[in-house]
């Protein structure tokens, strides 16, 4: 490998020749190999949108000369577009402040800037990492509002639209299925009976609920630390660049950004990345819910309960020919697995904010935006894989509710809860149906039988006749 030399405040550091980073990232590249994982293309996404707005409104503010911002913008538009992420090299796990890699995309910016014009890559000159790409910045400012720029987008163009296809196709399922009647089941047994349709919206109301509660948080996300530099109190930072760099991200992503309220806390604390994570948790804890009763569902096919088949999309077995497995809800259950996992990452990231400054920061970043994306792919995989395509067995489902012994519940009101307990019994232990034990115990006529038992009227609640027994 070709090197160059270049010094820094601890000396000098020998670079790869071709790097666009140089001598900071270098060394951080040699102190942290931990890893091995980088930050993800929606951090240095938002890392290169928020060094070309700054850019801008330094240029305006009259702090940075035109041809120096123009080259700075039209590099760190490069680093936005995913053009230079071969040179974001560093480990997510590093300083807490990631100040590691906001010099590296201060570096990088810069270096390709000068590269533009025509100049030596490392001699920053004219475009230097901290005087000009890094003006009216600290990277305890930038980091944080990487974060919340980086979320809010994903949230927004992945997490957000994968919820709403998975809520859609629970919804249409829901409507395609409203009139077969299956066993409802509490506490894995035997309950009075539902309707499909009514489980599969129950499921629905779950992730729409979660849509609702995720988007509850994106107003307290688009709450920027930008301008509060080394400790909150904005020092060498002109008091109009924090709204500035606000306005010019909001005109890039389409996103109405702004500047915090209080720099101080948006710097010490990551309480929005927290609450947003907590939020992605409860999503994640209703699909795995829901997966997990497809499973239950799909179970068999001849000794599980077989109410349904889900598409067979791979071999289940090495061993064994013919298994088809349920892989997909498989899948979404692990993913949902790693988000509960990465949640308290990052409720310990949240909490470690010491005075001034969170120094958690490449933990929260990595782990929320790794938690966005399981979360928003795994819900599109589990819509397209497994519920738009699976078959319902409705003539099991049917054949199940008539031996369901828990049917006598309808009758309890007309001849009482003991009378009712032992007709369970002993159509139970005689392999028979409640409407024919009933028609010996009782002086139920036909039409009462017809009545009180129909399954269909069960699933609508309320009472099916006069109460004239002991309820019990």
């Amino acid at each position: 490998m070709d090197w160059r030399y270049e010094r820094d405040s601890l000396g000098e550091v020998k670079v790869p020749a071709g790097a666009l980073y140089g001598a900071q990232t270098q060394r951080a590249i040699e102190n942290f190999p931990v890893s091995g994982i980088r930050f993800p293309r929606s951090f240095i996404r938002a890392l290169g949108l928020i060094k070309y707005a700054a850019a801008d409104v330094n240029e305006r503010l009259g702090h940075l000369d035109a041809r120096i911002a123009e080259v700075i913008r039209a590099a760190a538009l490069e680093v936005a577009e995913g053009k230079l992420d071969e040179h974001f090299p560093v480990d997510v796990f590093q300083t807490g402040s990631g100040t590691s890699t906001n010099m590296n995309a201060n570096e990088v910016i810069a270096n390709r800037a000068i590269q533009l014009l025509g100049g030596v890559i490392g001699s920053k000159t004219p475009v230097h990492p901290n005087d000009h790409v890094n003006m009216s910045q600290s990277s305890n400012d930038v980091i944080p509002t990487a974060i919340h720029v980086s979320a809010h987008l994903k949230v927004v163009e992945e997490l957000l639209p994968a919820l709403r296809h998975l809520s859609d196709t629970l919804a249409r399922r829901a409507e395609e299925n409203d009139n077969v009647v299956k066993t409802g089941r509490t506490h894995l047994m035997d309950a009075m009976p539902i309707r499909f349709g009514q489980e599969l919206r129950g499921y629905q109301t779950q992730v729409s609920k979660g849509v609702r509660r995720i988007e509850s948080t994106l107003p307290r996300l688009a709450e920027l630390a930008i301008g509060g530099t080394a400790v909150g109190t904005g020092v060498n930072a002109d008091k109009a660049f924090a709204g500035g760099v606000a306005d010019k991200l909001s005109e890039l992503t389409g996103i109405q950004f702004r500047e915090t309220d209080n720099h101080f806390e948006a710097q010490s604390a990551q309480d929005a990345a927290v609450e947003l994570s907590g939020q992605i948790r409860t999503v994640a804890v209703s699909l795995m819910k829901i997966a997990n009763d497809f499973r239950w569902m799909n179970s068999g096919p001849q000794a599980g309960l077989g109410e349904i088949v889900l598409p067979a999309v791979q071999p289940g077995s090495s061993i064994m020919p013919g298994k088809v497995n349920p892989v997909i809800c498989e899948a979404t259950t692990l993913a949902c697995a790693q988000v509960m996992g990465n949640d308290l990452a990052i409720a310990i990231g949240g909490q470690s904010g010491n005075f001034e400054l969170n120094l958690m920061l490449p933990l929260i970043a990595h782990n929320l935006l790794q938690s966005i994306s399981l979360l928003a792919n795994a819900s599109r995989l589990f819509a397209d894989k497994a519920l738009t395509g699976f078959r319902v067995n409705a003539q099991r489902m049917t054949d199940l509710v008539g031996m369901n012994p828990i049917l006598v519940t309808a009758l309890a009101p007309r001849i009482g809860y003991d009378l009712s307990a032992h007709i369970a019994k002993r159509a139970m232990a005689e392999g028979r149906k409640v409407r024919d034990v009933a028609r010996e115990v009782t002086d139920l006529s036909e039409a009462d039988l017809d009545r009180l038992l129909d399954v269909r009227t069960a699933t609508e609640g309320g009472f099916t006749g006069e109460q004239t027994g002991s309820s019990g």
